[in-house]
C-alpha cells in the first residue's frame, strides 16, 4: 500500500516496529520453556525409570508415553490453538498457554506414579499447544518481510539455547535434588514470561477468521493416539503382528485418512489441505517432520547410551550434548546468509545429509568410542539442523498471508511435533523390540515373574541384575551388548529417514531466489532506519 507521497507504507505499526527486538526476546523466552522441558526430560529418563525413592519405576513404554502424551496433545490441538489465536487474539492465547503449561509443570513435579506423570505431561502439552503457534504468529506480525528471515533464525536458534540449557540444567538438578525438580524449575520461568509478555507483546488477530473445526480436531487426536499406541504396544510385546498392535495401528491410519477426506470437504477446515498443493510448502513440512522423526528418536536412546553404557551421570550426560546445542545457537541465526547466497534447496539438502551423517555415526559407537568422536558428530548434526529449521519454517510461514499466521504456525509445528512423537514411538519400539530379542536368551537365570519386565529395556535388566546380587553380574555384559546392537539398528533406520528428507528437499524446495533490484529512493518505507 502506498502513501500519498508515493512511498510504500509499512504494514507494522511504528510503535510495535520500534520494540520488535524486545518482543522477539520475549517470544524466544516463551519458546525456551516449551523446548526446555523436553530436553530436560530426555536427560532424566534413566532416573525416572529407577524404582522409588530415586525415581518412580517407569517402564520404557511409560517413558515413551510421558514424552508422547505431551507431543500428541500438543500436535492434536495445534490446529484449534492456531485458529483460536487468529480469532480471539494471539496475545491472550499466548498468556493462557503459558499459564496452563506452568500449572502442568507444577503438578508433574509431584507425580507419584508414571500414570500421574503421563496425565500432567498431557496438561503441559495442552498449554504448549497454545504457546507455539502464537509465538510464530506474533513474530510474523511484528517484523516486515525483509527482516523475517533474520528474526526466524534467532527464533529457531532459541531451540538450540533450550537444548543447551535443558540437559545441563537437568543434570545439575538431578545431581542435587529429586527428579521432580526438572519440572518445578519451569514455574519461575513461567512467571517471568507472563509478566514480560503482558507488558511488551502486542495483540493481533485475523480480521476475517474462519469457524472452528471440532470434528477435524477430534479425528486427528483419535487417529494419532491409536497409531502411536499400537506402535508402542508392538515394542512392548516385541511382536507387531498381534491383534492388540494391528487393530490400533490400522484403526489410527483409517481415522487419519478420514480426517484428510473430511478436511477437503468442509468450508472451514482446521487444516487447509489446498496448501499442500504448493511444492515448496509440502517439501518444507515434510523436511521438518522427517528431521524431527529421526532426531527425536535418537535423542531418546542417546541418554541411555551415555548413562547406561558409558557410565556418565545425568549432569555429565547433559554436558555432553552441548556441541549439538552450541552448533544451533551459532549457526541458526546466520542460516539466512547462506540461503541468500546459495538458495534454500541446496542448503537444506546439505543440512539433511549432515544430520544423516550424525545419526549414522551412532551405528559405529560402542563403549570404547573416543569421546571426541561422539562430540564431533553431535556438532555436525547440530550444524545440519541449524541450516534446516530456519529456511523451512520461513517457507511455510511466508506461503500464507500474514493474517493467517496462527494457522500457518499450527501446521508447521503440528508436523514437527507429530514427526517427533512418531520418531520416539517408532524408533523407541524398534529399539525395545531388538533389545528384547537379543537379551531374552540371557534371562533364564532371572525369576520367572520378573523375566518379562527385565527384558523390556537395559535399565530394567540392570535393575533386576542389581537385585539378584552377585548372581546378577553376569547379566551386565550381555545387556550392554544387546543395547548397543539395538542402538546400531535404530540409528541406521534414523539415518535412512534423514536421507529421505534430503531427497525431498533437493527435489521440491525452491532454489535460489532471483536478486531483487534496489528500490527507488521515493519507494523506500517512511521509517527506513527507524529502530535500527
Amino acid at each position: 500500500m502506498a502513501t500519498p507521497s508515493g512511498r510504500v507504507a509499512p504494514s507494522v505499526p511504528e510503535t510495535v516496529h520500534r520494540r520488535r527486538w524486545a518482543i522477539l526476546t520475549v517470544l524466544t523466552f516463551s519458546m525456551l520453556i516449551v523446548v526446555l522441558d523436553n530436553s530436560i526430560l530426555n536427560v532424566a529418563v534413566k532416573t525416572i525409570a529407577t524404582p522409588a525413592p530415586t525415581g518412580i519405576g517407569a517402564t520404557q513404554s511409560e517413558l515413551e508415553w510421558a514424552i508422547n502424551a505431551y507431543t500428541l496433545v500438543f500436535a492434536g490441538l495445534l490446529f484449534t490453538a492456531g485458529l483460536v489465536g487468529d480469532r480471539l487474539g494471539r496475545k491472550n492465547v499466548l498468556l493462557l498457554g503459558v499459564l496452563v503449561f506452568g500449572t502442568g509443570s507444577a503438578l508433574a513435579a509431584f507425580s507419584g506414579t508414571p500414570s500421574e506423570l503421563i496425565v500432567y505431561r498431557a496438561i503441559m502439552g495442552l498449554g504448549a499447544a497454545f504457546v507455539m503457534p502464537a509465538t510464530l504468529a506474533v513474530l510474523m506480525n511484528v517484523f516486515e518481510r525483509d527482516e523475517q528471515a533474520r528474526a526466524m533464525g534467532i527464533w529457531t536458534g532459541s531451540v538450540g539455547v533450550a537444548i543447551a540449557i535443558g540437559p545441563f540444567t537437568g543434570g545439575v538438578l538431578l545431581e542435587h535434588f529429586w527428579w521432580g525438580s526438572i519440572f518445578l524449575i519451569n514455574v519461575p520461568v513461567v512467571i517471568v514470561a507472563l509478566v514480560t509478555m503482558a507488558i511488551l507483546v502486542p495483540d493481533s488477530k485475523d480480521p476475517n477468521p474462519g469457524r472452528l473445526d471440532p470434528v477435524g480436531v477430534l479425528l486427528s487426536i483419535v487417529g494419532l493416539v491409536l497409531l502411536v499406541y499400537g506402535i508402542i504396544r508392538g515394542g512392548e510385546l516385541a511382536d507387531f503382528t498381534t491383534a492388540s498392535v494391528l487393530l490400533p495401528v490400522v484403526g489410527g491410519l483409517v481415522v487419519l485418512v478420514g480426517f484428510v477426506l473430511y478436511e477437503k470437504r468442509i468450508d472451514h477446515p482446521a487444516l487447509d489441505i489446498s496448501c499442500f498443493a504448493k511444492p515448496a510448502f509440502s517439501a518444507a513440512i515434510a523436511a521438518m517432520a522427517l528431521v524431527f522423526f529421526a532426531v527425536m528418536g535418537v535423542t531418546f536412546f542417546s541418554a541411555f547410551y551415555l548413562q547406561s553404557i558409558r557410565g556418565y551421570s545425568p549432569l555429565h550426560a547433559g554436558m555432553l550434548v552441548l556441541p549439538l546445542a552450541v552448533a544451533q545457537v551459532v549457526f541458526a541465526p546466520r542460516a539466512r546468509l547462506v540461503v541468500d547466497r546459495f538458495g534454500a534447496r541446496p542448503v537444506c539438502a546439505v543440512g539433511m545429509v549432515m544430520v544423516a551423517a550424525g545419526l549414522a555415526a551412532f551405528v559405529f559407537f560402542d563403549a570404547s568410542t573416543p569421546l571426541w568422536v561422539v562430540e564431533f558428530m553431535l556438532f555436525v548434526q547440530g550444524v545440519g539442523m541449524a541450516h534446516i529449521m530456519p529456511p523451512v519454517t520461513l517457507s511455510v510461514m511466508q506461503a500464507l498471508p500474514r493474517e493467517k499466521a496462527g494457522s500457518g504456525s499450527a501446521v508447521n509445528n503440528t508436523f514437527r511435533q507429530v514427526g517427533g512423537a512418531l520418531g520416539v514411538a517408532v524408533l523407541g519400539s524398534l529399539l525395545s523390540t531388538r533389545y528384547r530379542s537379543e537379551i531374552e536368551e540371557h534371562l533364564l537365570s532371572v525369576p520367572v515373574d520378573a523375566r518379562s519386565a527385565a527384558g523390556e529395556s537395559i535399565e530394567a535388566t540392570l535393575g533386576v541384575a542389581e537385585k539378584m546380587g552377585p548372581a546378577g553380574k553376569a547379566l551386565v555384559g550381555p545387556a550392554q551388548e544387546a543395547f548397543l546392537d539395538a542402538m546400531h539398528l535404530t540409528a541406521a533406520c534414523a539415518a535412512i529417514v534423514a536421507v529421505a528428507g534430503a531427497v525431498v528437499v533437493a527435489l521440491f524446495l525452491p532454489g535460489r531466489a532471483p536478486a531483487r533490484p534496489a528500490p527507488e529512493p521515493d519507494a523506500l518505507p517512511e521509517r527506513e532506519g527507524a529502530g535500527r
